[in-house]
């Protein structure tokens, strides 16, 4: 049985963050292969920190082995397959639209993510998806902003 709770943490920090690495990357001069590049980083060197730091987490909670185990690899599990989805439509989507696709999938992930929560808790989803919604839009506006600055003022 598909466990939400233990996809929720790592699933929504890897849409959110490859959201963000491509509206900052997504029209710069290596287009697609520093994206990738990005987004595999971010799918190993990134998720074992954050796995880590998961691990760590629930050993100072004094949860159980078989806790602390669950919580890490389904971390670990959830971001990289997420991250590897965003992979797929960078190296299949024509450059001009990768970050409209992208952020299409990623806002849809999320609110597919948000709106099963919400109902799971029984609160009102439609708060709950226009909040995270929100901040997922703040993410990729700010990535974007971020990305055209540096690119316009290149080191």
């Amino acid at each position: 049985m598909f466990k939400l709770n233990k996809f929720s943490i790592g699933g929504t920090a890897a849409i959110i963050t490859s959201m963000g690495l491509i509206a900052g990357l997504g029209h710069g001069e290596d287009g697609k292969a520093a994206i990738i590049a990005g987004l595999l980083i971010i799918a190993i060197a990134d998720n074992i920190a954050d796995s880590l730091s998961i691990h760590i987490y629930k050993e100072s909670e004094g949860a159980n082995r078989k806790e602390i185990l669950l919580a890490t690899y389904g971390n670990f599990l959830a971001r990289l397959l997420v991250v590897l989805t965003f992979v797929v439509i960078v190296a299949m989507a024509p450059v001009k639209s990768v970050v409209i696709i992208s952020s299409v999938w990623g806002l849809a992930l999320l609110t597919f993510l948000s709106y099963s929560i919400a109902q799971a808790k029984q609160t009102n989803t439609t708060r709950e998806v226009i909040w995270h919604l929100v901040v997922a839009i703040l993410v990729i506006i700010g990535s974007r902003l971020l990305g055209t600055m540096i690119s316009n003022h290149a080191f």
